[in-house]
């Protein structure tokens, strides 16, 4: 009884804070708003944009097989993308926090496609001792797997909602940290296997609708780092979701995100006219029942799943996970576009993720922070 009433407690309280307000009203409009896009530019503007996807050229041996990152693969949309990645052709490389959770996926993935690919590495996304880590082991691995050292798909998936406030090991914000910082760690050191790469080869980084709920951003170091979110007593969980999957748009309180980062990194690439060798991608997949919500209320998140099955906006793992193949298959000349609503379509983003000076601050900051924690960390085969 004295558990129900503390979750009754806790569902009151998150009921009446303004963060599930953000979530119920202003993620749902903004969701509907990405379908109705779509809508419009197919049958009144008549310019709906789509791209196919192409099909690998396989090799029998294992060692020449495409190799494929995913972040974030032990569960939903990550496993879902490990799934239909292998099926594609792809030595898939599940990387995530949990061991017995990689065991599971990997169990899980065999079972569906039994001739998969696959190699797990465990690495903790909020810790960059353990992303250096993973780096070098994966290097390691291609190297003792007599494989070529490049990498041909990089899929930044990884991502949480955080209801209260944590702090990683640099003292930065969980969240921003995992949905960002990460991504932005992760792609840098990973450059050298994708630019070494005999074929081109493609970023997708996984974004978020709710990225057109943010109207303006701060992209200082202490916003980057989650250190201006401390000045309120609540944690403005739904804010710093957007902005940090936005950053791929950017981060109010952190000035951090995806969109932007994939937008700039592609520029940087396309600076000398021709088509680049890395080609970077941002895939949204919309609304999909996974385990986001795992920290909201059960209450409430049992009462927000309901409500959107009932106006048809949740999707399986299964389903929403084909913007991320569509992004990872498109043609090796497409870069710089935001696949919505499956079928190889694209859309576009909301106007201040195409900010280009905005966009050019993220990435100093992001770079100059990126600088600070390489310096802060010796090499991880030094101290073994």
């Amino acid at each position: 009884m004295k558990k129900i009433l503390i979750e009754l407690r806790d569902s009151l309280y998150f009921l009446c804070s303004i963060q599930f307000w953000r979530m119920g009203v202003l993620w749902t409009s903004s969701i509907i708003y990405s379908y109705l896009q779509l809508w419009l530019n197919k049958v009144m503007f008549r310019k709906c944009k789509s791209y196919p996807r192409c099909s690998l050229k396989l090799s029998p041996s294992a060692a020449k097989r495409p190799v494929c990152v995913v972040t974030g693969a032990t569960s939903g949309l990550g496993a879902a993308a490990a799934l239909s990645l292998s099926k594609e052709g792809y030595y898939v490389v599940l990387a995530g926090r949990n061991a017995q959770n990689l065991s599971e996926a990997v169990k899980e993935i065999k079972q569906r496609q039994p001739d998969a690919h696959l190699k797990t590495f465990q690495v903790d996304l909020t810790s960059f001792e353990s992303i250096l880590k993973f780096k070098s082991s994966l290097q390691q691995w291609l190297l003792d797997s007599d494989m070529h050292t490049s990498i041909q798909l990089l899929v930044n998936n990884a991502g949480i909602l955080a209801t209260s406030r944590r702090f990683t090991a640099e003292g930065y914000d969980q969240m921003i940290t995992t949905n960002y910082i990460a991504a932005f760690s992760v792609t840098n050191l990973l450059l050298p296997l994708l630019k070494n790469s005999c074929a081109p080869s493609r970023i997708v980084n996984v974004t978020s609708f709710t990225h057109r709920c943010v109207s303006g951003i701060d992209v200082c170091r202490k916003g980057l780092t989650g250190n201006d979110s401390l000045a309120s007593k609540r944690y403005p969980c739904a804010q710093v979701y957007e902005y940090t999957k936005y950053l791929t748009a950017t981060y109010k309180l952190s000035t951090v995100c995806l969109l932007m980062f994939s937008y700039q990194l592609h520029r940087q690439f396309c600076l000398d006219g021709h088509s680049p060798q890395v080609s970077v991608i941002a895939a949204d997949p919309g609304v999909v029942e996974t385990n986001l919500m795992r920290e909201v209320p059960s209450h409430l998140s049992f009462l927000a799943i309901r409500i959107l099955k009932f106006l048809g906006l949740l999707q399986s793992p299964d389903n929403g996970v084909e913007a991320i193949i569509d992004a990872s298959l498109a043609p090796p000349e497409v870069s710089g576009e935001y696949f919505f609503g499956g079928n190889g379509r694209v859309t576009n983003s909301s106007s201040l993720s195409y900010d280009t000076k905005l966009a050019e601050r993220l990435w100093t900051t992001s770079s100059n922070l990126f600088l600070e924690l390489q310096l802060s960390y010796k090499n991880p085969a030094e101290k073994a």
